[in-house]
């Protein structure tokens, strides 16, 4: 029951979420504004979904429902409450659900601030949402289902890498998820910018307190990295990390420098392509550390078995580049 329950979620979202793509398009070309308030209610259909199926998996992980094989592989009876629920985020599938979860939040969040403002922008800002929605959609769906089930049912579950059930694993990647998504926010705004052709600072004035709230929490994601390979890991010292980890920091260098490069913008009017272009490079480095870490390519505590989830986010990547840096070359 809960794995259907579960599985069910996940794929109406992805309907509502093709949706949202199509109903800013169908916006612009018709005028009509039911197609733009139809992209905002596919946003709260999504919100919960999403959340319903996230939910069902943290139940059944902390339930030990051995039916799914998420749950055999990542818990054990004996497993403490708490490190059932850090299940949610330890290994591939559930980490997908986490990322989506946190996605919808933040896309349910802007089309209610927004609601009644920067409507120029917003059905273009939804239907980016919508996109990177419907990509972890469709790989959670029909490449890594965290609601699969399995028969026999085993008496007992495999748990957790031991070196994971660690405090830090309750803050560390809710952190990084939420930093990483978070740039989703202005990485949204920037696209509808480019495509009105308005690059002045009025997307940058919606986003900035989004942009900070990402990097606030990519910061601290990465500061609580360095203190568990420091201080669990034994990899001498905080920066001496392994690869997953440094792909994790990469993200957070453009970002800082946007954050920076905006102020110039805003007091004299420069740097308008540029400031398009880091936040293009930021989002895209959050896409290449999740490839990075579910392709195989590295081995890693961090990183998650080898399997065909590394090729969908490859070439997702590279729409995002093609698609992104190709219009902001234009608009220079």
């Amino acid at each position: 029951m809960t794995a259907t329950l579960g599985y069910s979620c996940i794929l109406l979202a992805l309907v509502l979420a093709i949706w949202g793509i199509a109903a800013p398009i169908l916006h612009a070309r018709t005028g009509i504004q039911a197609f733009h308030a139809s992209a905002r209610y596919a946003i709260a259909g999504q919100f919960v979904l999403v959340t319903t199926a996230a939910g069902a998996l943290i139940y059944a992980l902390v339930a030990t429902d051995f039916s799914i094989r998420y749950v055999a592989l990542n818990t054990t009876l004996n497993t403490p409450v708490y490190y059932r629920v850090t299940g949610l985020w330890g290994a591939l599938e559930g980490s997908l659900l986490l990322w989506e979860w946190i996605l919808i939040i933040f896309s349910a969040l802007v089309a209610w601030r927004y609601r009644k403002r920067m409507q120029e922008f917003m059905p273009w800002v939804l239907m980016v949402f919508a996109i990177v929605s419907a990509f972890f959609l469709a790989v959670i769906a029909f490449a890594s289902n965290p609601f699969e089930t399995m028969f026999p049912v085993p008496l007992d579950g495999r748990g957790l890498n031991p070196l994971l059930e660690d405090a830090n694993m309750l803050s560390h990647p809710p952190l990084l998820y939420t930093g990483f998504v978070g740039l989703t926010v202005p990485f949204a705004f920037a696209m509808a910018a480019l495509i009105r052709g308005k690059l002045d600072q009025s997307w940058i004035v919606a986003t900035r307190h989004w942009t900070i709230t990402a990097w606030f929490f990519l910061t601290l994601g990465n500061i609580v990295g360095a203190w568990w390979s420091y201080h669990v890991l034994g990899w001498g010292g905080y920066w001496a990390w392994d690869p997953v980890e440094n792909a994790a920091f990469m993200p957070w260098l453009p970002a800082t420098a946007f954050l920076h490069s905006v102020q110039v913008q805003e007091r004299r009017g420069m740097l308008k392509t540029w400031n398009v272009l880091l936040i293009i490079i930021a989002f895209s480095l959050t896409i290449f550390g999740t490839f990075l870490t579910r392709s195989g390519i590295l081995s890693s505590i961090h990183a998650f078995s080898a399997g065909p989830v590394g090729f969908y986010f490859l070439g997702f990547l590279a729409f995002v580049l093609i698609s992104s840096l190709g219009p902001a070359g234009l608009a220079q």
